[in-house]
């Protein structure tokens, strides 16, 4: 049987201590009334903004180690929510396309105060990682074949690495508590390293197996589960739904339409808008299950990008705080750039950036708005959370296959390709081992795993020995 992980049991790694357009979103979402939560928590807005926004400046490592952040602030120290909430709406967002983290800490802060709450903690989580990512992507763009830059760049990637997988064990031990889940996730890492299966296919196949496995718990559950907060049949219910939906998909679409009269529909800055909203419907798992179908449109279909380009985005979003999937962000900025048409190219590189973020974002915002009132009563009921924890594994077998890639494309230069049927598998060519890459992601695994030191210190050493190996040798 698979059981929830017990409390406490969520340890974050080592994390160091410390628009015009998005006001008027905030005042729009924060007219839905019917969307606030019951008043059960003695927390203040001004406290509560204080925690978001340290969440928002310290949230580097990925969505593990800020999933486990905002587990030892939120329920260890602080207590204003149990474990088995808190897990509650983990589940749920595990569920949902898009980045699972940001959507934790939007269910979070309206669970404490309401729809003003969730944009606050959902749009602190976002942004000052967007604000580095506009910055590096600038300096990318315009001065990346720098001999130092180029550096930097470098050592940052091999860091990424024992920082990947530092996140990976933590993630897989609070998730991967039975002999079931773990065949589930180690089957996924090899599906998706040796076969070309979508990843909403596997999510899909695992939420009905895990159904399947708890179906049998799942009418008595319901029988014993109390009264929903607003039950999505009744007509508060569905008042909710008439209110937030179309007020959502106002908030989500109005930019790309004003685009579109400004530069014409046919411009990058719609193309890349439309691309990524139909990304943020389909894409599941955050952004290591992003990367290979975006990676395939915007290298292949649309030439936005040259091929590499995509790991260095990955690899800038690695290293800023915020939720990876801001690597949308980069590929925005970097195809606006490119195609800038009448406009200056940092201009338009910029623009195509936060639209790209806008669209990407805004969904995220609308699931968890639309589903907030009813999340703990769904994830009561025994099939549905069985099929949760199995779509929870699937996810640690995605990460775990994009942390094999990325190690691969990383430490060596060239790959053998083995074909064996609808198996295909990349090995990479040990005698093409990198000896700088191999020397400094060793040199980051030594002080992720043996020292335990801070992330600043991991990235500060990495970068000086990329700038070293890059200038002096």
């Amino acid at each position: 049987m698979i059981t929830q992980p017990p409390a406490g049991k969520l340890t974050p790694p080592h994390i160091p201590s410390p628009h015009h357009s998005l006001i008027i979103a905030t005042g729009v979402f924060s007219r839905m009334a019917s969307s606030a939560p019951p008043a059960e928590f003695n927390v203040s807005f001004a406290e509560a903004t204080r925690l978001w926004l340290r969440v928002g400046l310290l949230s580097f490592g990925g969505p593990a180690a800020q999933i486990a952040m905002m587990h030892q602030l939120v329920v260890e120290q602080r207590r204003w929510l149990d474990d088995q909430k808190f897990i509650n709406g983990l589940n749920f967002c595990m569920l949902l396309p898009g980045p699972e983290a940001q959507q934790l800490a939007t269910w979070l802060g309206w669970k404490l105060h309401g729809v003003r709450g969730g944009l606050m903690a959902g749009l602190l989580f976002i942004l000052p990682g967007t604000a580095c990512m506009l910055t590096l992507g600038w300096i990318y763009t315009e001065y990346r074949h720098l001999p130092a830059l180029a550096g930097l760049f470098f050592g940052l990637k091999c860091a990424v690495l024992a920082i990947l997988a530092d996140a990976l064990q933590r993630i897989a031990r609070r998730v991967l508590k039975t002999r079931p889940l773990r065949l589930l996730a180690a089957a996924t890492c090899l599906l998706m390293l040796a076969t070309d299966l979508p990843f909403p296919a596997l999510v899909a196949s695992a939420g009905i197996l895990g159904w399947w496995a708890g179906r049998d718990r799942s009418a008595a559950d319901i029988n014993s589960t109390p009264p929903p907060q607003q039950d999505c049949g009744s007509v508060s219910g569905w008042r909710h739904i008439a209110k937030v939906l179309p007020t959502g998909l106002v908030v989500w679409f109005a930019p790309l339409l004003a685009a579109g009269c400004l530069t014409g529909f046919n411009s990058v800055f719609v193309q890349t808008g439309l691309f990524f909203s139909r990304a943020a419907v389909v894409t599941f798992g955050g952004a290591y299950a992003l990367l290979g179908y975006v990676d395939q449109q915007a290298v292949e279909k649309f030439g936005w990008l040259e091929q590499g380009e995509m790991l260095d985005g990955l690899g800038l979003a690695e290293t800023t705080p915020g939720p990876l999937i801001l690597v949308v962000q980069f590929v925005g900025h970097v195809a606006c750039w490119r195609h800038a048409a009448e406009l200056p190219p940092a201009a338009a590189g910029i623009l195509g950036a936060l639209l790209a973020t806008w669209v990407t974002f805004a969904p995220s915002f609308l699931w968890i708005f639309l589903g907030a009132p009813w999340i703990e009563q769904l994830t009561r009921l025994r099939g549905i959370t069985v099929g949760l924890q199995a779509i929870s594994a699937v996810v640690v077998g995605v990460i775990a296959a994009t942390s094999c890639e990325l190690a691969g494309t990383t430490l060596f230069s060239k790959q053998q390709l083995l074909q064996a049927g609808p198996v295909t598998l990349q090995i990479p060519l040990w005698n093409s081992l990198r000896p700088d890459a191999a020397a400094i992601a060793t040199l980051a695994a030594i002080l992720t795993f043996k020292i335990r030191a801070g992330l600043p210190t991991v990235l500060a050493a990495c970068v000086a020995a990329g700038l070293v190996l890059r200038l002096v040798l």
